[in-house]
């Protein structure tokens, strides 16, 4: 504030004395917009704005009439436009007259928008980064449905958006609710409009079976408009850091547990404007929304399936085993969210807990065990064929055995081990022996080979140990020859050492 003897002053020292404004303001220790302000150089200063030529000059009209029919026209674009009009200037003297000239969009205002009660509910995913399945990397999503009125939130995490994911939060929000209201408003997502060309909408067929069943109107807002479902908005901000931020789970069920308890617990105790908790508004909505029918939509997701020469199919980037007769055949997979069921027509085949990890093997030990056996059995008899083809003895030993009512598979097996080690002459040689010592069966044969090995002052064989797994057992291989070995270890026997 400026005394009345220090105005007096500075007038004088302006007016009379003609000092300069800011020789006055350094004399007296003042501001010089203070030193204006009291002579009241307004009235009398004039700065004179200096006009000088712009090279834009001579296109001004052109921008203008272009900004007005475009008026987000880049300036880039702008510049190669006014080139080839003869413009010699740079593009950084034309974006600096585009910033005064470009016409200002106008704010939009918006209607507060209320609903009655029952009247709609607002639905979004929300994403929550990823997450680590066993070796896989999965997203981490959240299904949203709001109610407009008493702002009632329902949510659930889930390792994908899928449709089937899209319809089960649906399911489960309804039944959670205990109704749903009459329409649901979406956005422009592609589980629910497949196709919109104006105002003409082309909604999924799975959203209209939906809509059908639980007899709601489902909505999409308009594109670019996602003020529209504000209250679903919020509240998955509200999710991501009032409930999600810093906490810690073992797996999406454990997720969803808690997040049930903190939706039951601290989202409905919130307090709207009216003084009322979420809570006792939904309970005042709930006489008006639309009640559940008997039995809820069937959610699972059905795809047709075949399995190549192993009994897997694949599904979400795993295999699941399916019996062996099965193979090659069409097939349906039936997947919910924990289980996967393979059906031929209409019956059921194979059943397995749902794995979200990837690059999997998920088995029934019933299927493999089947496969096990019927490989084994196909053996026996290409083994016996062999054995006949081999040894013609073969065939006196096996009628032999059959007669005893001996077990001939078990026979016919230790039979083509020996086969395989000894060779169809030796072999043949030691069944002819054991028939006319009367004694029939494998494990005599192997008794006279064993004898003879011992004469020529052979190692005795050693059977492999095989694990328990019926795929090991079950795998036939062809030994080869072990005589190159020995004839090594002999000429390094027979190799005379170097004196000392």
């Amino acid at each position: 504030m400026i005394s009345p003897e220090l105005f007096a002053r500075i007038r004088r020292l302006f007016f009379a004395e003609h000092w300069r404004v800011g020789t006055i303001a350094s004399e007296l220790g003042v501001h010089p917009d203070a030193v204006k302000r009291t002579i009241e150089a307004d009235r009398f200063v004039r700065t004179a704005l200096q006009l000088r030529p712009s090279i834009v000059d001579p296109y001004k009209a052109l921008i203008a009439d272009l900004l007005e029919q475009h008026p987000r026209l880049r300036a880039t674009r702008l510049y190669e436009m006014l080139r080839s009009r003869g413009y010699p200037g740079s593009v950084v003297v034309l974006r600096r007259y585009l910033r005064i000239v470009r016409p200002r969009p106008r704010a939009e205002a918006y209607l507060r928008l209320e609903t009655l009660p029952g009247e709609q509910g607002q639905v979004d995913w929300g994403s929550f980064g990823k997450i680590r399945v066993g070796a896989a990397e999965r997203t981490l999503s959240c299904f949203v449905l709001v109610l407009s009125h008493s702002r009632a939130l329902f949510a659930r995490f889930a390792l994908d958006q899928t449709l089937e994911s899209f319809l089960r939060g649906h399911l489960h929000a309804f039944s959670a609710i205990g109704g749903l209201p009459r329409a649901l408003l979406y956005d422009n997502l592609k589980s629910v409009v497949l196709e919109r060309i104006g105002e003409h909408i082309r909604f999924h067929p799975r959203i209209l079976e939906l809509a059908a069943h639980y007899h709601f109107a489902p909505k999409p807002c308009a594109p670019y408009r996602g003020n529209e479902k504000g209250k679903v908005e919020r509240q998955i901000h509200y999710l991501r850091y009032s409930f999600f931020a810093a906490r810690t789970f073992r797996d999406v069920a454990d997720l969803n547990r808690q997040l049930a308890r903190w939706i039951d617990e601290v989202a409905l105790a919130r307090k709207l404007p009216d003084g009322r908790t979420i809570r006792c508004a939904l309970d005042d909505e709930r006489p008006h929304l639309l009640p559940l029918p008997e039995h809820p939509l069937e959610s699972d997701l059905l795809r047709a399936v075949a399995s190549g020469k192993t009994p897997y199919v694949r599904f979400d980037a795993n295999d699941y085993s399916i019996p062996h007769e099965l193979v090659r055949k069409p097939l349906t997979l039936v997947a919910s969210e924990d289980l996967v069921r393979i059906l031929d027509a209409a019956r059921e085949v194979a059943r397995h807990a749902r794995s979200y990890d990837r690059r999997k093997t998920i088995e029934d030990p019933a299927h493999i065990a089947a496969l096990a056996r019927q490989k084994r059995a196909a053996r026996e008899l290409r083994g016996r064929d062999l054995l006949r083809h081999a040894c013609p003895h073969a065939d006196r030993l096996i009628e032999a055995l059959a007669l005893r009512g001996e077990p001939i598979s078990g026979h016919t097996q230790r039979l083509a081990r020996l086969l395989d080690r000894h060779g169809p002459r030796e072999l043949d040689s030691a069944i002819a022996e054991a028939l006319e010592r009367g004694a029939v069966g494998a494990a005599s044969v192997a008794h006279i080979l064993d004898q003879r090995a011992r004469r020529q002052g052979l190692p005795p064989a050693i059977d492999p140990f095989l694990p328990d797994d019926p795929r090991a057992r079950g795998r036939h291989t062809l030994p080869h020859s072990l005589l190159p070995y020995d004839a090594l270890a002999g000429s390094a026997d027979d190799t005379p050492e170097k004196s000392e």
